[in-house]
């Protein structure tokens, strides 16, 4: 919300939403999307996300990262790095996953983090995530220091870093916390596309933020295309179904294969997001994008 209200105050825009929270402590990439847009963030927060999270062993925090209090120790000496990568096997693929009591999850109605903060912890409930990948990218242990250990994550929605990190340390019969974590990418947005604060202050400063934004189908383009006739934009606009023999230049055995696809009209704008019925033979509006 912090990121909104800056976004706010320099594009004028009062419709602005972001594709997935950040925790405090970390940085990355935040999809923005404003006006139109906005329709489409679920495609964000439901998408495929790739962390580079920092484990640190030997401490336990009640935030499971590092701005949270120390709740246990222990001796990560004897941790390896094979030890390690002999376990996470258990974390890829689809897991079930405890989310932290500071976290943005509701609880009847009420964020788990404000129930933290006021000293209550209540049992959550197990959640089924995703994990895509998991391995190692760094391993440092000195005689002074706890061992830290580097992991690339590329996950979906729902998924906390500092949870596994956590319950990783458990696996080992030991104890971790998240000490640095980075969103590296968010659907097809990486940090190499990501423009910081400052940056857009700078745009804005110029007259020039426009030049900022990315197109409203740049999150759609995994999906094919099909262009559709005036006849078909007026019914589409109306949110009705419309015949993809009729004007339509996409393939039906192509199409048949996917649930989604680009909708434009014969201006190249992008009309709406829709779902094809290989069995009707038509495509049904999911998101329409009207003028305003």
């Amino acid at each position: 919300m912090d990121v909104i209200r800056v976004i706010r105050r320099v594009t004028g825009q009062r419709k602005v939403g972001h594709g997935g929270t950040l925790d405090p402590d970390a940085t990355g990439v935040l999809p923005i999307c404003i006006g139109r847009a906005t329709r489409f963030i679920d495609r964000f927060v439901r998408g495929r996300k790739v962390y580079e999270a920092t484990a640190r062993f030997g401490t336990a925090t009640d935030t499971y990262d590092a701005s949270g209090r120390v709740t246990a120790e222990s001796d990560a000496s004897a941790i390896t790095r094979e030890a390690i990568e002999a376990l996470l096997p258990r974390f890829k693929g689809e897991i079930s996953q405890v989310p932290p009591m500071y976290s943005a999850v509701k609880i009847d109605g009420v964020r788990l983090y404000k129930l933290a903060r006021a000293g209550k912890e209540i049992d959550r409930e197990a959640r089924d995530v995703v994990v895509y990948s998991l391995e190692t990218t760094s391993w440092e242990i000195t005689s002074r220091e706890p061992p830290t250990l580097g992991l690339r994550i590329e996950c979906g929605s729902g998924f906390y870093a500092r949870s596994l990190v956590h319950d990783l340390g458990l696996a080992l019969d030991n104890t971790a916390h998240l000490a640095g974590l980075v969103r590296s990418q968010v659907g097809p947005f990486t940090l190499n596309d990501a423009v910081t604060l400052d940056e857009i202050e700078q745009a804005k400063n110029a007259g020039e933020w426009e030049r900022l934004l990315y197109p409203i189908d740049a999150a759609l383009m995994e999906l094919p295309a099909v262009v559709i006739d005036p006849l078909q934009e007026e019914a589409v606009n109306h949110g009705q179904p419309v015949d993809l023999a009729i004007g339509g230049d996409g393939s039906k055995r192509t199409l048949a294969e996917t649930a989604e696809v680009r909708a434009y009209n014969r201006d190249g704008d992008l009309i709406a997001l829709m779902s094809y019925d290989a069995v009707l033979g038509n495509l049904n509006p999911v998101r329409v994008l009207t003028a305003n």
